[in-house]
């Protein structure tokens, strides 16, 4: 896997990954930004929730489940200090479908956290409290 992030002035830069898709990241105008994009950390948020939802739907579809959508909600708190690295993550996933049994959610979601979203379980590595829960609505 390959990226690279290049300086475009003040504290943007433009972010493409090595499948060709770009990004803008900004700073907040105390910073020295224009607040013109998503924060680094805040983008680190997003990948691990983008991962685990990834692997949620996937469980949830290869098990022939009726998903209608899948929300993952993210919360995170961070040190007061430099630097300013994640202490503690949630992820509240609101799962919607026709006839989804919870034991069949929770499932989805305990292997997402603890086999298979490598961003989670890198960060979980690394220090960082990671808590999981999920709802799950009738359509």
């Amino acid at each position: 896997m390959q990226a690279t992030v290049k300086w475009v002035d003040g504290m943007m830069f433009l972010g493409e990954s090595g499948s060709g898709h770009t990004v803008v990241m900004d700073g907040p105008p105390d910073h020295g930004g224009r607040n013109m994009g998503i924060r680094p950390m805040e983008m680190l948020l997003l990948g691990m929730g983008g991962c685990s939802s990834f692997d949620v739907v996937q469980i949830l579809q290869k098990g022939r489940n009726e998903l209608v959508s899948c929300v993952a909600q993210l919360s995170a708190e961070r040190v007061d200090a430099i630097p300013s690295v994640f202490s503690k993550i949630h992820i509240h996933f609101v799962i919607s479908g026709r006839d989804l049994k919870n034991a069949v959610v929770e499932r989805a979601v305990k292997l997402s956290a603890e086999k298979y979203c490598s961003a989670s379980i890198m960060l979980a590595n690394a220090g960082v409290e990671i808590t999981h829960d999920f709802e799950v609505i009738e359509v």
